[in-house]
């Protein structure tokens, strides 16, 4: 089954999702279109199934940044922020065409309310005196500013995706800094 998510992924990022096919995704992934079906009754479930993979890797991600960003300083935290999303996207071409895609492939609400709640204590720790409704508030924008980030990035030439990285990293220290500090 990884090696369908995996050769999906690959047709997605090439051709995006509306345009991919089964037959070229069970070509790419070597096996039979029967066999695709046996996992994926439809493009849809399929397209799901890698999202949902993806959120799975992108949580081991934002996990680990979290860790790492109770002692780092506030423009630390904000590049690695964005470094984390950027470099998920280069890792993972298919999450910007499952992003845009018209069909839902969104993270579940508690896959988003679990991400909002360790952004808001790692605020709370950095601030002790920030109450816990607040830090939350702090944690929704914030990932709404980086929830920005992939479609601009999608439509950027590469040589202004480098500009486009550091305006974030520019936008979200600020606000990081008004915030927290």
């Amino acid at each position: 089954m990884q090696d369908m998510l995996a050769a999906a992924g690959t047709v997605i990022a090439e051709r995006g999702l509306e345009a991919a096919t089964m037959t070229e995704i069970a070509a790419r992934a070597g096996v039979s279109i029967g066999a695709v079906y046996q996992y994926f009754p439809n493009k849809d479930a399929l397209a799901i199934a890698l999202r949902t993979e993806y959120g799975a890797l992108m949580d081991e991600r934002w996990s680990a940044l979290a860790e790492h960003a109770r002692t780092a300083s506030t423009p630390e935290l904000a590049g690695r922020l964005i470094d984390l999303m950027t470099g998920f996207i280069g890792d993972h071409p298919a999450y910007l065409a499952l992003s845009a895609a018209s069909t839902p492939t969104n993270r579940s609400d508690d896959d988003r309310s679990r991400l909002r709640q360790r952004f808001a204590e790692l605020f709370a720790h950095r601030r002790t005196d920030l109450a816990p409704a607040d830090a939350l508030r702090v944690a929704e924008v914030l990932l709404q500013i980086v929830k920005g980030l992939p479609p601009l990035y999608m439509a950027a030439k590469p040589k202004e995706r480098r500009l486009l990285i550091d305006e974030y990293k520019t936008a979200v220290t600020a606000y990081l800094t008004a915030r927290l500090n």
